[in-house]
């Protein structure tokens, strides 16, 4: 068997966990642990905390080790995530010793598409996933994520990134455009990004757009049943950035939801506005009618994906 360190850095937390690998591709999670991101001075600081904290192992007791970072990688080894104040580096925080590789987070989730995380993916809108298309990734948490699965036309896979969600977010309408302004003035920045629409972040200037109340996305979160105006514009909002870009790929083969917002708030992906604003085209594009969608409700999807990443990139030829 072979010993895997996967992690998931994000703005928030960061994810690490260790697997067991074998020849013919199975993995078994052992242990995890979820440390605050920005309690670490540096990546090398998060490293130094593992032996310590509940996962009880370093990196030098791996034989792979694959991370996944909130932002643009270089090289499969360099990151600086747009949203935290240190960069990662494996030739400088890991060394030569162990095999390693640095992914976007949201390949790790579209590896996750590949691993036993899929099987258990909650359905959300029905259809007819071709096999042989590409597969759209996307997911809210404190930014939204995206990446794509494409055929490789011999049966197997390939993850491919994306940072749509520095691109800017279509309003429609005057009490859109209103909320846009509200952005705009908020931010100092007159052009909204979809990650600042469709997020943890985005949640909480919705809330205190519709409502005046200013709220932390976990405080909107324990409150959203009671405000149905706030989940009514964001369930729209997320159909809308899922059915963007799921047009963008022509993602026949399906969309998976993946992300902490939906998974702490599966409300907002079954609400009626998401589905309406989803399947919403205009004649031209017909196939939002048959794109089935699901939702990956495990936090933890990134972490089985950058262990799928490391044993199908790292791991010994099957």
């Amino acid at each position: 068997m072979t010993a895997i360190l996967s992690a998931d850095i994000g703005a928030t937390n960061s994810r690490f966990a260790f697997f067991q690998g074998s020849e013919t591709a199975e993995l078994k999670l052992r242990q995890d642990v979820w440390l605050a991101t920005k309690e670490a001075g540096s990546f090398q600081e998060l490293l130094d905390r593992l032996p310590s904290s509940d996962l009880g192992l370093d990196h030098h007791q791996a034989d792979l080790i694959c991370l996944a970072a909130a932002g643009p990688v270089q090289r499969e080894s360099y990151c600086q995530p747009p949203h935290i104040a240190w960069d990662i580096d494996l030739e400088r925080d890991l060394g030569h010793g162990v095999p390693s590789l640095l992914i976007n987070d949201f390949v790790a989730q579209a590896w996750a598409c590949l691993s036993p995380v899929a099987d258990q993916a909650r359905p959300v809108l029905p259809g007819q996933a071709d096999p042989h298309a590409a597969k759209a990734v996307i997911g809210a948490g404190s930014n939204l994520g995206h990446a794509a699965l494409v055929p490789d036309g011999r049966g197997a896979w390939t993850p491919v990134a994306s940072e749509g969600g520095h691109a800017a977010f279509a309003f429609h309408g005057e009490r859109e455009g209103a909320y846009q302004a509200f952005l705009g003035a908020e931010q100092g920045d007159p052009y909204p990004i979809a990650d600042t629409v469709v997020s943890g972040k985005g949640l909480s200037y919705l809330h205190q757009f519709l409502t005046g109340q200013k709220l932390s996305p976990e405080e909107v979160g324990a409150v959203l049943d009671q405000h149905p105006d706030t989940l009514a514009w964001m369930a729209r909002f997320y159909g809308r950035a899922c059915r963007q870009w799921a047009m963008q790929v022509t993602a026949l083969g399906g969309v998976y939801i993946a992300g902490g917002v939906a998974a702490k708030l599966p409300a907002l992906v079954e609400h009626e506005q998401f589905a309406r604003e989803f399947r919403l085209a205009d004649p031209s594009n017909r196939i939002l009618r048959d794109i089935p969608v699901w939702l990956i409700a495990d936090e933890n999807s990134g972490l089985w994906g950058a262990a799928t990443a490391a044993l199908e990139r790292l791991g010994p030829r099957r």
